[in-house]
C-alpha cells in the first residue's frame, strides 16, 4: 500500500468520531514516530511503498484510534515543557494548561530561590521532572498513590538523567514525614463524578479515574487535604501551586484564606478557565 492509500484510509475509517484537521494530525504524528517521515516528507514523497511490517503497525494504530484510544497511548509518548515523556494508561496524558502551571512555578523559584519542592500526584513525573531539569541544584520529592505510575515517573526521570526523589503515598491518608519545602505544588483529581457525562470518551474509557475524578459531595477534597499538609509543611514564606476545576477557584481561595495562606492568586489558562492558584504560607 502506498502511504497516500494509507492516509485516505484514515479519513475514511476515523471521519465520523474526529474532525479533519485531527485526522491529519494523527496521520503525521504516526508516520513521524513509526516511518520517520515529516509532515514535508509525507508531501513530496506521497506514493512511498509502505512494507508489510510498516502496514501492521500503521493498521494497528489506526484500529486503537478507532477506538477512540488517545494517540499519546497508542504511541506511549507525549510532549510536555519542550521534553519528551513516556506515558501510558497508568497515568494522565500531561495537558498544556499544566505546562501553564509549571512555567508559573519556573518563574517562582528563580524569583524566590526555592531549593527545595514537593510534587504531590505526580503520575507520569511531569511535573517534577520538568522542575528538576530546569533547577537541577533543586532538591525535588514527588508522591504519588499508584506504584505503576511511579514506574512511569522514574522512567521518566532516568531518561532525562534528572535526580527525583519518588515515593508511593496516599496524600488522603495520615502522611508522616518531618520535612519541610519551599514550594508544594499539586495537579490533583479535580474533576467531579457528575462531570463524567460531558467528557469525551478518549479521556473517560481510557485515562486513569483514580487521578480524574472526585465525589461531588466533596470536590474540594483533595484541595483541603493538601492545604491543610501545605500548612504545616512549608516554609516559611513557602509557595503552594494548584491547578483547580474552574468552578471552584472562588472555593479553593477561600479554604486557602481559612488556613491562613496569603498574596493568594487565581490565574486563567489559555482557554480564558480560571485553572491555576499560588498561594504563600
Amino acid at each position: 500500500m502506498e502511504l497516500v492509500t494509507f492516509k485516505k484510509e484514515m479519513h475514511a475509517q476515523l471521519m465520523d468520531s474526529y474532525p479533519k484537521n485531527e485526522i491529519d494530525s494523527f496521520f503525521y504524528a504516526l508516520t513521524d514516530y513509526y516511518l520517520g517521515m515529516s509532515k514535508t516528507d509525507c508531501a513530496l514523497h506521497p506514493n512511498r511503498f509502505l512494507s508489510v511490517s510498516q502496514m501492521n503497525v500503521l493498521k494497528s494504530s489506526l484500529a486503537q484510534l478507532k477506538k477512540q484510544v488517545p494517540l499519546q497511548y497508542i504511541i506511549g509518548q507525549t510532549s510536555f515543557q519542550r521534553l519528551s515523556f513516556n506515558v501510558s494508561p497508568s497515568v494522565l496524558i500531561p495537558r498544556p494548561e499544566t505546562e501553564e502551571l509549571v512555567d508559573w512555578a519556573i518563574d517562582s523559584i528563580q524569583s524566590s530561590n526555592a531549593q527545595s519542592v514537593l510534587d504531590i500526584g505526580t503520575g507520569s513525573g511531569c511535573i517534577a521532572i520538568s522542575l528538576a531539569y530546569t533547577f537541577p541544584k533543586a532538591t525535588i520529592k514527588a508522591i504519588d498513590i499508584s506504584e505503576s505510575a511511579l514506574q512511569i515517573a522514574k522512567q521518566n526521570a532516568k531518561q532525562h538523567q534528572v535526580t527525583v526523589g519518588f515515593e508511593c503515598v496516599n496524600i488522603l491518608e495520615n502522611y508522616n514525614t518531618k520535612d519541610t519545602y519551599d514550594l508544594i505544588i499539586s495537579n490533583p483529581p479535580y474533576v467531579a463524578d457528575s462531570e463524567k457525562k460531558q467528557m469525551n470518551a478518549n479521556v473517560l474509557d481510557h485515562e486513569p479515574h483514580q487521578a480524574l475524578f472526585v465525589p461531588d459531595s466533596d470536590p474540594l477534597l483533595f484541595y483541603n487535604t493538601i492545604g491543610s499538609f501545605a500548612s504545616q509543611h512549608l516554609s516559611n514564606k513557602g509557595l503552594l501551586f494548584f491547578e483547580i476545576n474552574e468552578q471552584y477557584g472562588k472555593s479553593v481561595i477561600a479554604l486557602l484564606k481559612k488556613l491562613e495562606f496569603h498574596d493568594i492568586e487565581l490565574r486563567k489558562d489559555f482557554r480564558g478557565k480560571d485553572r491555576m492558584i499560588r498561594a504563600k504560607k
